[in-house]
This record gives structure tokens, C-alpha cells and sequence, in this order.
């Protein structure tokens, strides 16, 4: 078919009557109406959906990544629950090494008498001003000895063996003027109570 009859053959149509065209043109004209139809039935009907269903899938995937995380955590509850009770029971052993306000004058005896124990003799022991740090509180206690340098590591050691915990700080030795043998220690003595109460 040559462009002058093609030509004429497109001038020759009649639009009322799409029966009598040849069938190469029918076939393209219903091409041509699938695309568009299709084209709108996408741009007015399916975009929106397509849309969705993207989103729907987001959320599938988060939705899926909170299953396996809760999951996991419920295949392992009985472990995490015997940890919380072990943690529960060495946080409670540890409360139980902090003194209350009614213990210290017991520690303070306990401290002196591992100091003459040990044959030291006090120039001074007393309670310096109480601080609070977060859970609990510290109170220091401020120490002035003297004795030998034996005695003075056997009281460090008593001290440290106590079953309340108490930490030592901020220690000087200086040796006696008239005799060298003979140490003078100032240290400080830090022990700690719980704070169960905002304060």
C-alpha cells in the first residue's frame, strides 16, 4: 500500500460506520483506545491504590521488625526474669553493706578498736559534713593516728575488711620529730548509707 492510497483511504473513512474500514486500521484504532482507557483507568483508579499498597507494605515490614523483636523477647522471658531476680538479689546484698543513720556509731566504735587492735593511738577521729549522691550518701570520717609502720598497714587492712563498705581517702604520713620510727597518718575514712527517701 502506497502513501497516496493510504492516503486515500483515510479520506475515504466513514466514522459512522468503523465496520467497513480495512481491519490494519480497526486493529490500530483499538490499540490506540486500550492505551488510553488504560492510561486513565491507571491515573484515576489504580495510582491511588498502588499508593496504598506501597505504604501497606512499609508498614508490613516495620510491623514485621516489632513481631521478631517481641518475639524474641517473649522466647527469652524466663531468662531475662532469673536475671532480673539475681540482679534484684546483688543489688540487695549491696544496700545491705550500706549503713543506716543508726549504724555509724557502731562503725566509728568498730574503727577505733581496730586502731588500738593494731596499737595505734588516735589523736582524732571524727564525722565530717554528710553529702548525697544520687542513691545514696557519703559520710566522711576524718582519722589522725600514730603507731609503727606495721601497725599502720594492719589498720588499713582491718579497715578495709570491714563487712560495711568503707573506702580510704586523702592519706599523708609524716614521721614523728623526736622519732623517726613512729608515723603520724591523717587519712579519711568515706562510708555510705542508702538514700531510699528524696532528700
Amino acid at each position: 500500500m502506497s502513501l497516496e492510497n493510504l492516503s486515500d483511504t483515510l479520506s475515504n473513512l466513514d466514522p459512522d460506520n468503523i465496520g467497513s474500514w480495512p481491519l490494519l486500521l480497526k486493529i490500530l484504532l483499538w490499540l490506540i483506545i486500550m492505551v488510553i482507557g488504560g492510561a486513565g483507568v491507571h491515573h484515576f483508579k489504580l495510582s491511588e491504590s498502588i499508593a496504598k499498597l506501597d505504604l501497606k507494605a512499609k508498614d508490613e515490614a516495620s510491623l514485621m521488625g516489632n513481631f521478631e523483636e517481641k518475639a524474641f523477647q517473649a522466647a527469652n522471658l524466663e531468662r531475662l526474669k532469673t536475671q532480673m531476680a539475681e540482679m534484684e538479689n546483688s543489688f540487695g546484698a549491696l544496700v545491705r553493706q550500706l549503713p543506716s543513720d543508726t549504724e555509724v556509731p557502731g562503725l566509728l566504735e568498730d574503727i577505733s578498736q581496730l586502731g588500738v587492735d593494731s596499737g595505734l593511738e588516735f589523736n582524732s577521729i571524727g564525722l565530717g559534713a554528710e553529702r548525697i549522691v544520687e542513691f545514696y550518701a557519703e559520710l566522711p570520717i576524718k582519722i589522725t593516728v600514730k603507731g609503727g609502720y606495721h601497725s599502720l598497714g594492719n589498720f588499713i587492712s582491718g579497715v578495709a575488711a570491714l563487712p560495711r563498705i568503707v573506702t580510704l581517702h586523702d592519706f599523708s604520713l609524716q614521721p614523728l620529730a623526736d622519732n623517726p620510727s613512729i608515723l603520724t597518718m591523717s587519712i579519711v575514712a568515706k562510708t555510705y548509707r542508702y538514700n531510699d527517701r528524696e532528700e
